[in-house]
């Protein structure tokens, strides 16, 4: 049992296209979840009890939870640290790469700074999906590490896509993450966050219907 955890509408459009293509037996199990919360403080207030919960449910069941949160203006590894508390509190056990058992498995990712960095990191898809965009803007100051954008990476991202004549009337993150997540490279990234997901959702995804 495999358990996502979410915090925006968006994030789920894009893993819902995203894990398939990740995992190719992903749609052949009925054992992963994606839970989506109001956003970043209600995921965090509401973390606690409900860790609590899936703590309770790996006394009898596999149960495996990664948890992904954008950074925002949060320090990357307090927030991570943080959350691993929660985990350990709960009674959670921490994933650590290249473990074997799962069993209440716990792993925290950050998006840094937001999600809209991993579709930052793939010029290709946005210039495929929005051919007016500017050729080679990934080469200027502001964008060649996309995971260290500051003052909001989706802002960023609108500002590009309007100065090309898309999203004049404000950008529509979930659209933008249905049209852009099909045709993300899953091994040509420059968001390191992305690639750390990518790696960290391979090992906690189960092996076969029986976990």
């Amino acid at each position: 049992m495999l358990q996502l955890l979410l915090e925006e509408p968006s994030a789920e459009v894009a893993l819902r296209i995203i894990i398939p293509r990740m995992i190719p037996h992903a749609e052949e199990h009925v054992n992963y979840e994606l839970r989506v919360f109001s956003g970043k403080d209600d995921l965090l207030r509401k973390l606690p009890s409900r860790l609590r919960g899936y703590s309770s449910w790996a006394r009898n069941f596999d149960v495996r939870i990664l948890t992904l949160v954008d950074r925002d203006d949060d320090n990357c590894v307090s927030l991570k640290e943080r959350i691993n508390r929660i985990a350990v509190d709960a009674g959670l056990k921490l994933h650590q790469s290249g473990s074997a058992g799962f069993g209440g498995c716990f792993k925290a990712r950050i998006a840094c700074e937001e999600i809209e960095a991993w579709f930052l990191g793939d010029p290709a898809a946005i210039r495929t999906a929005y051919p007016k965009v500017a050729k080679s803007f990934e080469h200027r100051a502001g964008f060649r590490d996309v995971d260290a954008i500051r003052g909001g990476t989706w802002e960023r991202l609108e500002k590009l896509l309007q100065d090309a004549g898309y999203f004049s009337n404000g950008l529509r993150k979930l659209e933008l993450a249905r049209t852009l997540a099909p045709l993300l490279s899953l091994e040509n990234n420059s968001s390191a966050s992305f690639n750390h997901f990518c790696n960290a959702l391979k090992e906690m995804f189960p092996e076969d219907d029986s976990t």
